[in-house]
Parts: structure tokens; C-alpha cells; sequence
């Protein structure tokens, strides 16, 4: 079944995580998208072997794709991507800055040549800042932009978030940004520039945070798995496993007290009556859950919980995720063998996305090359024929 970009072409100059993220999405909602690597490909696929003796980051975020390597320091190299762009859609780069400026393939000289282009930059961060400059990767934007401040506990100090957030981040709002600009592209006409930086997505993120600094004058404590404000939030160790429970409001307060707690007293307690005394006296609170929580199982407060609608998560292993009795799996091709991909969140008319395969490196050379050859000037191959 096509999908609703089918007939819309993407040229990725485009490398590590945020840009391929991007162009995958792109890509599973029927786009075509060409992806250009260096002869040695694209880094992410030495990252690890994990996935037949294949990149995880690269099986990920690169299915649906055709791989095309190219030398842009070769003017025929050069000059082939030039063609490419000419009937190109979308331009997605996130090479280091002022890179494709230097080529000759900028924004500005893009926009300039093919009116209807609209190409996506990803940064670091954003033009006309003083970091622009600037080598950015994932984990420098997390302690940059303030994330791993807010992130860990006590105990630990600043911590990293477990998964690359700023790229993954970044290549969605790349995405959102770039159908965005299709839509408009159709009453317009016109493509645009868009650019994205890496920490101006997490920055943006941090606004509650921010906004507590800025205006409530202390800086965020980090709190583990613990929501900063509101209680009881947070995990609790049960018999045999840990929990994580979060009380949204008095009457659910109320209910827990008395469901799960037994003590219906508790929820009148003056120390704890409203979610604002609750927080200000957490370590009261959260000591005397977890004093009642702690001889119970896991089983028996998921089945009280579910019973009193009151909500709850457990603090899952991969291995758990795996096996997890919502988690939705796709298969992809890759040039290994089939794999199992958590599925994209995306259900359209009670389907999810059919994913493309995992392109080899150069594996689509030959026939790209030949689609985006030079056309012959129709004046020459003319005299030529007279000639003859």
C-alpha cells in the first residue's frame, strides 16, 4: 500500500542519529529517500554489532532507505548530487557546520537554484549564536542544555538519560518541521529552510525547569524516579520488585490511602491533605508508603491498583520489554537477515508502518548513478548524427 509521501523524493547527506532519524520517518510514510555515505558509510554502522554483526543505531534508523556513496571532494560526485537536488524534494544534511557552504550545496545557494526545495540543516546549535561553530554531540547537549543537571539523584549527581534524547529528539521535530513545509510547499508553491538545532530542542524542553529557576528562585533538586511536583510519584521497593506510583489528585489520594494503604486517616493528615504539603514533606510521606508497600508483592498491589484505577508502572528491564505484553514488533530486512524492531507509535486506520529495508553500504551505487547521469545536450548528439 503506498504511503502519503509516496512520489516525494529526500537526498540525506546525513550521519549518526538525528538526521537518519528524521529520513526514516520520512521514508516509512512512503517517501523515497536516497541516502549519500562517505566510501567508509555512514559512522553509526560501526557503533556496535549487536543486530546480526550490524549497528543497532543503524539498523534503527536507516530501513526504507537506498544508499548511495558518494566523494563530494570529486566534482563528478559533486556534481551528480547537484542532480539529484535538481528533482529533489526534501534536502536533509547534518554534516559539521558550514560543510555543504563550503561545497557549494548551502542553503542559500540551494533555495537560490531550486526554488521548491526545502532543505533541512541540523545543528548543534543555531546560527548567529556564538557555538555555532561548535562540535555538538548527544550527551554534550544533555549536560549543555541543563538535562542531566535535572536528571538522576542525589546519590548519583547529574546523569545522562539512558538513551540518546537529544538526536532522537531533534530528528523528530526535523521531521514534524519538514511535513510541515510540504503542506505549506502546496499552497505556496515554494520550499523553505528549516534548521534545527540540537540545543534548542532539548532547551526548549527544559522550560518547566527553567521556569521554576527563573521564577521560583531555587535550582530543580534531581529527584531519581521521582516527578518534582507531585507526591507521592515516585518508586517505592516492594517484596519483590519495585513500583512506580503516581497519584494525580486528592480523590485518588484519598482511595490510595484507604485501597492500598489501609489508613484512611492518612489522606486527612495535615502534613499530607494537598499535593502542595505532600511535596513539601516527601520524605515524611514517602517513608510511610513505602513502610506499608514493602512486605507486599509486586502481583498483589498491580492487582489492587488495577482494581482502584489508580496509576502504576513497573520499573522494567530490557528483557521485560521485550516481553512485554503491549509492546508492539515489527520485522526489517537488513542485508543480514531479518530483525525485530519496536514498531513506531503511529496507527493509522488500524495499521502500523510497513518498514522498508535496511540498505548495505553503496548498495544502490550503479542504479543511482545511472538514473541521475548527465543528459545528453540534444544540440550535440544532433550535429553528431549530421556529422556521421
Amino acid at each position: 500500500m503506498a504511503g502519503p509521501l509516496e512520489g516525494i523524493l529526500v537526498v540525506a547527506l546525513e550521519q549518526a542519529v538525528a538526521a537518519p532519524f528524521a529520513s526514516s520517518r520520512l521514508a516509512d510514510a512512503g517517501a523515497r529517500v536516497i541516502k549519500l555515505e562517505r566510501s567508509e558509510g555512514d559512522f553509526a554502522r560501526g557503533y556496535d554489532g549487536f543486530v546480526h554483526g550490524q549497528s543497532s543505531y543503524f539498523v534503527w534508523n536507516n530501513r526504507g532507505k537506498e544508499s548511495c556513496t558518494v566523494d563530494l571532494k570529486k566534482p563528478d560526485d559533486l556534481a551528480l548530487v547537484e542532480r539529484m537536488l535538481e528533482r529533489a524534494d526534501v534536502f536533509i544534511q547534518n554534516l559539521a557546520a558550514g560543510a555543504t557552504h563550503r561545497l557549494g550545496i548551502g542553503s542559500a545557494d540551494l533555495r537560490r537554484r531550486f526554488p521548491r526545495l526545502i532543505v533541512c540543516d541540523i545543528v548543534g546549535f543555531a546560527s548567529g549564536t556564538p557555538d555555532h561553530d561548535r562540535k555538538a554531540y548527544d550527551l554534550l547537549i544533555q549536560a549543555e542544555a541543563g538535562l542531566a543537571a535535572v536528571t538522576g539523584s542525589v546519590a548519583s549527581g547529574a546523569t545522562r538519560v539512558g538513551i540518546s534524547i537529544s538526536d532522537i529528539s531533534t530528528g523528530q521535530a526535523a521531521y514534524a518541521a519538514i511535513l510541515q513545509a510540504l503542506y505549506s510547499r502546496e499552497h505556496s508553491v515554494a520550499g523553505s529552510h528549516i534548521e534545527l538545532s540540537l540545543f534548542d530542542t532539548i532547551a526548549e524542553y527544559m522550560n518547566v525547569p527553567y521556569l521554576a529557576r527563573q521564577y521560583g528562585g531555587s535550582e530543580p533538586p534531581r529527584l531519581g524516579l521521582a516527578h518534582p511536583s507531585i507526591a507521592p510519584y515516585g518508586v517505592f521497593r516492594a517484596r519483590d520488585g519495585e513500583i512506580l506510583i503516581s497519584i494525580q489528585n486528592e480523590r485518588e489520594w484519598a482511595t490510595f490511602c484507604e485501597g492500598v494503604l489501609g489508613d484512611p486517616a492518612l489522606s486527612t493528615d495535615a502534613r499530607f491533605a494537598t499535593n502542595k504539603e505532600r511535596c513539601a514533606n516527601r520524605t515524611a510521606l514517602d517513608d510511610k508508603v513505602q513502610q506499608i508497600v514493602g512486605p507486599q508483592s509486586v502481583a498483589d498491589l498491580v492487582d489492587r491498583l488495577d482494581r482502584l484505577r489508580i496509576a502504576y508502572g513497573r520499573v522494567s528491564t530490557m528483557a521485560q520489554l521485550a516481553a512485554h505484553r503491549s509492546v508492539a514488533k515489527v520485522p526489517v530486512e537488513t542485508p543480514a537477515g531479518s530483525a525485530d524492531l519496536i514498531a513506531p507509535p503511529t496507527i493509522v486506520d488500524g495499521r502500523r508502518p510497513t518498514l522498508g529495508r535496511v540498505p548495505a553500504l553503496g548498495e544502490h551505487d550503479a542504479a543511482i548513478r545511472a538514473e541521475f547521469a548527465p543528459v545528453a545536450v540534444s544540440g550535440q548528439a544532433h550535429g553528431e548524427a549530421n556529422a556521421t
